[in-house]
């Protein structure tokens, strides 16, 4: 397969710049210095910030935070043995945490489809419509996956989990997503993408036998980068956002884990996903609910009336290359908590590397509707948005045999024909 890959919407070019004050940042211990200053101001900003269990919570965060629902028991223990038992021969069985979420959804129907053993694990908060990962749920419960209703930052859970499930993988995609949110609820980020994540190491650590992991990090670590495509050995020492630096974090301790434990890590930079089941959250989504209504959308442009444009990835691929991440996790080394020799840390890019103006995404949108839309340009606010994201893909194809097929008008309008559906004339209305 040629390097450059071609979409039939073409690719969007952006000017290289040259690293600013690059040789700063390349001493490592500078580097380690700022990174771990960060890493204690995040944790020591959540537990300071967070109300003790005897004190009443702020109702956003109350109604934010993770929480686990009743669970144990042998009815339940059987129906988690179910769930995850390997149905092939060469089967895996995986831990899906966020598994009622956009991606986890498809990732786990895909996984049960091929005869690995899956269990869920989801808080089913309200950061969106809680009633989209409730219809999630019960797509999966169709095909024999069962989500446990459950917090990731219960360290009881997950050991009981641990203890009824040999797990041979998890994949990790529990997390307070969107980058504007951190500015509503800082705390949330903290709570899930931080302290979450270690939680879930702690138990794998602590597990016989330590399961691979595979996570999802994010295209936002990237931030302020100005060269592209964005290549997995380029500088992300520039969040242009909180959540981009809570994932920022997420790689950082998975270094530290991977190191000290003998942990096989694997973390994933998504790039724009989107399709069908998606997150009311993202553009795609919100255009298509109010070009129905009728209503003016907003469309951010740079300065100088420059274009924003992002390398849209559809759900297929994306599936596609968590599988094959899974597929290659080689074992952590670890036993009893204790590291027994090197382990597997990789991380990689998925996306489509063919970035396409959010004005493109927005005419497409118009003729699958067949509605004109009302737009409002605005200039792109300083809230942790950023100008582009661009994909290279390089390692993912040579290393997991990741090759994106799908274009943003394929892509769109698969996903409007399961919008119209879902949410069509007498059914309900997107929140």
């Amino acid at each position: 397969m040629k390097e450059n890959v071609q979409s039939t919407l073409g690719k969007f070019k952006m000017e290289k710049s040259p690293y600013m004050h690059r040789l700063r940042w390349h001493s490592p211990i500078v580097k380690l210095t700022f990174w771990s200053f960060v890493f204690l101001g995040l944790i020591l900003m959540f537990f300071f910030r967070s109300p003790s269990s005897s004190s009443p919570m702020p109702s956003d965060l109350s109604r934010r935070s993770l929480r686990t629902s009743s669970w144990g028991g042998p009815a339940w223990e059987k129906r988690v043995r179910s769930s995850a038992k390997v149905r092939s021969r060469n089967g895996i069985s995986v831990l899906v945490t966020g598994a009622a979420g956009f991606v986890g959804t498809h990732v786990s129907a895909a996984l049960k489809r091929r005869g690995d053993g899956v269990l869920g694990l989801d808080n089913f908060n309200d950061y969106y419509d809680p009633s989209l990962k409730r219809a999630r749920q019960a797509l999966l419960e169709r095909s024999g996956v069962y989500i446990v209703e459950g917090d990731i930052n219960d360290k009881a859970l997950l050991e009981k989990l641990f203890e009824v499930v040999a797990f041979t993988h998890v994949m990790h995609l529990a997390a307070q997503a969107g980058v504007r949110y951190a500015m509503v609820n800082p705390g949330s980020y903290i709570h899930s993408n931080i302290a979450g994540f270690v939680s879930l190491l702690e138990a794998c650590k602590s597990a016989n036998p330590q399961p691979a992991i595979v996570w999802a990090s994010s295209s936002s670590v990237y931030g302020l980068n100005t060269k592209v495509p964005f290549s997995e050995k380029d500088r992300t020492d520039q969040p242009a956002s909180l959540y981009a630096a809570t994932k920022k974090a997420g790689e950082e301790i998975s270094h530290t884990y991977n190191h000290i434990y003998g942990l096989s890590l694997t973390g994933l930079r998504f790039f724009t996903v989107y399709g069908p089941w998606g997150r009311p959250d993202m553009a795609y989504f919100f255009f298509t609910k109010d070009i129905l209504k009728r209503k003016s959308i907003q469309i951010f442009e740079a300065a100088n009336h420059g274009t924003v444009a992002r390398d849209f990835t559809y759900i297929d691929d994306i599936v596609m290359g968590c599988l094959a991440a899974l597929d290659t996790a080689e074992k952590s080394t670890g036993s009893g908590g204790k590291k027994k020799g090197p382990a597997q840390l990789r991380v990689f890019n998925l996306g489509n590397t063919s970035p396409v103006p959010v004005t493109t995404l927005v005419n497409i949108l118009e003729r699958l509707l067949k509605v004109k839309a009302k737009k409002s340009i605005m200039k792109l606010p300083r809230n942790g948005d950023v100008q582009f994201t661009h994909a290279n893909i390089s390692s993912a194809r040579r290393e997991l045999g990741y090759k994106p097929s799908t274009d943003l008008q394929t892509g769109l309008k698969k996903f409007v024909k399961w919008y119209l559906s879902y949410y069509g004339e007498g059914k309900k209305t997107a929140k």
